[in-house]
C-alpha cells in the first residue's frame, strides 16, 4: 500500500477536510508573511539624505537616550531632536581631511505671509540656495523669499518679535539669518542640529568621516551615504520603533495565535479520520505508513497554501505601511522592503506547523492495535491526555499568579503583567479544550434539556463529542479575548481621560496657534492677561519627556511647560494634588501620582529624567496629582523645558474669563467643550493601531472559527443522514444543528469575556486606578457578530447535506 496513493485518495474523496486544512494555512501564511514584511522594513527603513545631500559627512547627536549596563543595556528614541554642543563645529573643522566644517542651525518662525523655516546662512554653503539679489545677511539682516532686498520685515521668533532688514533674496522658500544669530534666535542657544563637513579635494567620504570621529572623540554620531536621512528626519528612528514593534511584538503574538489556529485545524481533520485510520490498521497498514500518509497530505498542501498566503500577507503589509504613513508615524520616504526573508520564514513556520500538529494528532490512531482503533474511532476516547493535561493546569496556574501580580502593581508595572493573563488562559484553553469544551457542554446544555427535542439532543452531541466541540470553541475564544482586550484597553483609557478632561479643566477659554502655525507669539501671555475680563491666563508648552518606568526602562510621559504663576495654573487647571503643593518654580516638578509609584518617587524626592532633546535632568518633586492621563502626566516650569525642544512656542493659552472676541486676536479660540472634542479626536486616532490588529487577530480567528464549523457540519452527513432515515424531518435537523452553534458561541464568548476581564481588570487598574469600561454597544456587536457568522457557518452547509437523502459520506 503506497502512502501517496493513500494521501490523494484522501485528497479526492475528503474534499472539505482538504479544503479547510488549505485555508487555515493560507491565513496562517498571510498573517506571519505580513508582521515578517513589516518587521524587515522596520530593520531596513532609511530615507534620503534631503538638506545634507549636498554634505558627504554629516556629525549629529546620538537620537536615542541609553539606560542600564550590560546585558540589561538598551535605549528609546528622545522625543525631540537630540543636539550638539555649537564649539564641536570648530574640532569637526581640524579633521586633516575637511575643506570645512559648517554648523546647522533650523527653527520655525513666523513672517508676514505665515509660517517659515528659518536657517543659519552658512548652511547654504551643502544645501546649494544661491542669491537671487542683494547679498548674504550681517547683523540685524536676513535673506528671505518672496520679499525685496532692501525693504524691512518682521518676524517671530521663540526669541521675540524682531525687525530686520532684508539684505537679499533665493527662490527657495525660507528666511536665513547669520550663523550666531541664527544659534541664539532658535530657542536652544549654544546648541545646533549637525554638522556638516565638507572634504578636501580627493578625499574619500569614508576616509573623512573616521577622521572626523576622530576629531570629535565620540561626541557625535557620524553619518554617511543613506545614514544622512537620520538626520535630516530624527523621526525615523521612532518610525522603526513603530515598525518593528508591530512586526515584531504583535507579529509575535500573531504568529503564535495562527500556528495555533491552524495547528488545531489540522489536527480536527485528521481526528475526522480516526475511523479511517482503525480500518486501515486492520487491514495491516503499518503505524509508519499511516505517519508518512498523513505527511504526504501535509505537502500537498501546506508549500501551496502558503504561497498563496504569502500573496494577501504582502498586500496587507503594504497597506497597513500606506496607513501609518498617512497618520506620520512613519515618514513619506519609507519603502516597503519585501524580500525572501519573511516569505520563506512564514512558509517554513506553515510547513513545520502542518507537519507536526499532523502527526501529533494521528500519533495515538498509528500506534494502537488495530481493535482499539476501531472501537475508539467509534465512541469518543475520555481518558485525560498526561502531557496536555499538566501543562494545560500550568498554564492556569500561571495565568492566576500573574493576574494575582498585576492586581499588586501599578502603572506599567500592571500593564506588563497582565499580558501575560491573556496568552497563558489562551494556551490553557487550546491545551484543556476537550476538558473545557465537556464543561462548556454541561453548563450551557442544562437549559437546553427542557428546550424540545432537538435542543436536547444538541447537548447530548455537545456532551459526547468533546474534541470536535473543542475545535470550534477554541478560534471564538482568541477571537473574543484578544479583540475584547485590545480594544477596551482603549475605550478605558479614552472614557478615564475624557473624565479627567471634564474635570479638570476649569480655564473658559482654550487658545491654539493658527492652522500650520509654530505655537502662540511669545508675548500672547502677557498680552491675554491684559485683556479685559480675564483674572487668570497661564501658557503651556506640550511636549513629551522619558522617565523612568518598568524595570528601570525610560517611558514617554507628556509634559506640560507653564508659563504664568502656580496660582493662575490653579484657576484654569484642576489637577487634583493629592501630596505636596503645586509650584512651577524652576527645577522643581509635579508628576501624576501613578507614574510616581511607578517610578518609586515620593515629594521631596529626584525624579531623575530625560527632557524632550535627551538631556539628562532631575528635578525635585513637589507635588503629585490624580488627572494626569486626562491633562499632562508631567508639569513643571516652561523656563525649564524651552531650550530642549525644536519649537519653543507655547502650545496653547489657558484662560479664566475673558470673550471669544477679545482672544482671537491671539489665536484660534475654543471653549472647554470644543477643546474637549478635539482631545477626543487625536485619542481616536491613537487607537487606530490597537483597532486594527484587533482586527486583524480576531477576524483570523473569526474565519478561523467558521472554517471548523464548515469542516464539522460537512463530517457528518452520515449522522445527518441517519437522523433523516429515523424520521427527524429537516426541520428537526437543521435546528439541532443551530442549538449546537449556538452553545457554541456562547461558550466562545463567555470564555473569551472571562479571559479579557481577567487582563483588562488589573491592567486598568494598575494603569488608570479605575476597572475596564467597556462599551455595551461595542460588546454586543463582537458578541452578535459571533453568534451570527456561527449559525451561517453551520446552516449553509448542514442545508447542503441534508439535500441528499443518503447515508454515504
Amino acid at each position: 500500500m503506497r502512502p501517496n496513493g493513500l494521501a490523494r485518495a484522501a485528497l479526492r474523496f475528503r474534499p472539505s477536510a482538504f479544503v479547510g486544512t488549505f485555508v487555515a494555512l493560507v491565513m496562517a501564511a498571510a498573517i506571519v508573511s505580513a508582521c515578517g514584511i513589516l518587521l524587515e522594513t522596520g530593520v531596513r527603513a532609511e530615507v534620503p539624505p534631503g538638506r545634507y545631500a549636498g554634505a558627504p559627512v554629516v556629525a549629529a547627536a546620538d537620537q536615542r537616550a541609553h539606560y542600564g549596563k550590560g546585558d540589561s543595556a538598551d535605549s528609546e528614541p528622545v522625543p525631540d531632536r537630540a543636539r550638539l554642543d555649537a564649539a564641536l563645529v570648530a574640532k569637526a573643522a581640524t579633521a586633516p581631511g575637511a575643506r570645512t566644517a559648517v554648523p546647522d542651525v533650523t527653527f520655525p518662525v513666523t513672517g508676514p505671509h505665515g509660517p517659515l523655516t528659518a536657517h543659519n546662512w552658512s548652511a547654504t554653503a551643502f544645501t546649494g540656495e544661491r542669491l537671487t539679489a542683494g547679498r548674504a545677511p550681517g547683523p540685524g539682516e536676513v535673506v528671505l523669499s518672496r520679499a525685496e532686498a532692501g525693504t524691512r520685515v518682521t518676524l517671530t521668533t521663540p526669541d521675540g518679535t524682531h525687525t530686520y532688514r532684508v539684505s537679499g533674496t533665493t527662490a527657495a522658500p525660507g528666511v536665513w539669518f547669520t550663523d550666531p544669530e541664527a544659534v541664539r534666535l532658535s530657542g536652544h542657544p549654544g546648541r545646533i542640529d549637525a554638522i556638516a563637513v565638507l572634504p578636501k579635494p580627493g578625499v574619500t567620504t569614508g576616509t573623512l568621516a573616521a577622521q572626523v570621529a576622530h576629531a570629535l572623540g565620540g561626541q557625535a554620531e557620524i553619518h554617511t551615504g543613506d545614514g544622512r536621512g537620520t538626520v535630516a528626519d530624527p523621526t525615523l528612528d521612532e518610525a522603526k520603533e513603530v515598525l518593528t514593534g508591530i512586526g515584531g511584538s504583535f507579529g509575535g503574538i500573531a504568529t503564535v495565535v495562527a500556528m495555533f489556529t491552524a495547528a488545531g485545524t489540522i489536527a480536527l481533520a485528521v481526528g475526522q479520520r480516526a475511523r479511517e485510520f482503525a480500518l486501515l490498521r486492520a487491514i495491516g497498514t503499518t503505524p509508519r505508513q499511516i505517519r508518512r500518509t498523513i505527511a504526504t497530505e501535509t505537502l500537498l498542501a501546506a508549500p501551496l497554501a502558503a504561497a498563496l498566503g504569502c500573496l494577501p500577507g504582502t498586500a496587507l503589509a503594504a497597506w497597513w505601511l500606506d496607513q501609518l504613513r498617512d497618520r506620520g508615524a512613519v515618514p513619506e520616504q519609507v519603502d516597503l522592503a519585501v524580500s525572501w526573508i519573511p516569505l520563506v520564514s512564514a512558509t517554513g513556520a506553515v510547513l513545520l506547523t502542518a507537519l507536526l500538529s499532523g502527526y501529533l494528532a494521528a500519533h495515538r490512531s498509528s500506534r494502537i492495535k488495530p481493535g482499539q482503533a476501531l472501537s475508539e474511532a467509534s465512541v469518543e476516547r475520555l481518558r485525560v491526555g498526561w502531557i496536555r493535561t499538566p501543562l494545560g493546569l500550568a498554564a492556569v496556574a500561571g495565568g492566576c499568579v500573574c493576574a494575582a501580580l498585576a492586581a499588586s502593581l501599578t502603572g506599567e508595572d500592571a500593564a506588563n503583567a497582565a499580558l501575560g493573563v491573556v496568552v497563558l488562559f489562551m494556551l490553557a484553553v487550546g491545551l484543556l479544550g476537550p476538558l473545557v469544551a465537556r464543561a462548556c457542554a454541561a453548563l450551557f446544555g442544562l437549559p437546553l434539556r427542557g428546550a424540545g427535542a432537538s435542543a436536547a439532543l444538541a447537548a447530548a452531541n455537545s456532551r459526547t463529542n468533546a474534541r470536535r466541540l473543542a475545535s470550534a470553541i477554541t478560534p471564538i475564544v482568541l477571537a473574543m479575548a484578544f479583540s475584547s482586550v485590545l480594544v477596551f484597553l482603549h475605550t478605558s483609557e479614552d472614557h478615564v481621560t475624557a473624565q479627567q478632561q471634564r474635570d479638570g479643566i476649569t480655564a473658559d477659554h482654550i487658545v491654539t496657534a493658527p492652522d500650520g502655525g509654530p505655537g502662540l507669539a511669545p508675548d500672547a501671555v502677557r498680552r491675554a492677561a491684559g485683556t479685559p475680563e480675564v483674572t487668570a491666563a497661564v501658557g503651556l508648552l506640550k511636549t513629551s519627556v522619558l522617565v523612568p518606568g518598568a524595570g528601570g526602562a525610560l517611558e514617554a510621559a507628556t509634559a506640560q511647560g507653564v508659563t504664568g504663576s502656580a496660582r493662575d495654573l490653579a484657576a484654569v487647571q484642576d489637577l487634583d494634588v493629592r501630596t505636596g503643593r503645586l509650584s512651577l518654580t524652576q527645577g522643581e516638578i509635579a508628576v501624576d501620582a501613578s507614574l510616581a509609584d511607578t517610578a518609586d518617587v515620593r515629594v521631596g524626592d529626584r525624579l531623575h529624567l530625560r527632557l524632550p532633546d535627551g538631556t539628562k535632568a532631575a528635578p525635585r518633586v513637589v507635588a503629585t496629582y490624580g488627572r494626569g492621563l486626562g491633562l499632562a502626566q508631567v508639569t513643571l516650569s516652561r523656563a525649564d523645558l524651552a531650550g530642549h525642544v525644536t519649537s519653543a512656542y507655547d502650545t496653547e493659552l489657558w484662560t479664566k474669563g475673558g470673550t471669544t472676541a477679545a482672544l482671537k486676536t491671539l489665536g484660534t479660540v475654543q471653549d472647554r467643550s470644543g477643546y474637549t472634542t478635539a482631545q477626543s479626536v487625536d485619542r481616536e486616532l491613537n487607537a487606530w493601531a490597537n483597532n486594527l490588529m484587533a482586527a486583524v487577530l480576531g477576524g483570523f480567528a473569526a474565519v478561523a472559527a467558521v472554517n471548523t464549523l464548515v469542516m464539522t457540519v460537512l463530517d457528518r452527513r452520515r449522522e445527518l443522514g441517519t437522523l433523516r432515515l429515523i424520521g427527524s424531518t429537516r426541520r428537526q435537523v437543521m435546528r439541532m444543528i443551530r442549538w449546537e452553534a449556538l452553545l457554541v458561541a456562547l461558550a466562545g464568548i463567555a470564555l473569551g469575556t472571562a479571559i479579557a476581564l481577567a487582563t483588562l481588570v488589573p491592567m486598568m487598574n494598575g494603569l488608570t486606578g479605575q476597572g475596564p469600561y467597556i462599551p455595551p454597544l461595542t460588546y454586543g456587536a463582537f458578541a452578535g457578530t459571533i453568534v451570527a457568522l456561527g449559525l451561517t457557518a453551520v446552516t449553509l452547509p448542514a442545508k447542503a447535506a441534508l439535500r441528499r437523502e443518503t447515508l454515504d459520506e
